[in-house]
C-alpha cells in the first residue's frame, strides 16, 4: 500500500495548490506539519500557476492500493 502525504496551500489567486510527499513518516504528528506548511510559506521557494503559495489549508494522507499483473 503506498502513501502519500498531501499538503494543500492556497494561493495569491484564492485557488489550492497541493505539494506530495511520499512514505510520511508515521504517526503524522500535526503540529509538526503545521509548522513545516509555514516554513514553506515563509520561505517563498514555491510558486503554482495561481502564484505564491500565501496560507496552509490543510494536511492529508491518501492511502493507495496499486495490483500490478504482468500481460504477457
Amino acid at each position: 500500500m503506498a502513501k502519500t502525504l498531501e499538503l494543500q496551500f492556497g494561493t495569491e489567486l484564492g485557488k489550492t495548490a497541493r505539494l506530495s510527499l511520499d512514505n510520511p513518516k508515521e504517526p503524522i504528528d500535526e503540529a509538526a506539519v503545521k509548522q513545516a506548511m509555514e516554513q514553506i510559506i515563509g520561505a517563498a521557494v514555491f510558486t503554482s500557476a495561481s502564484g505564491r503559495y500565501v496560507e496552509a489549508k490543510s494536511a492529508r494522507v491518501i492511502n493507495r492500493n496499486v495490483v500490478e499483473y504482468e500481460i504477457v
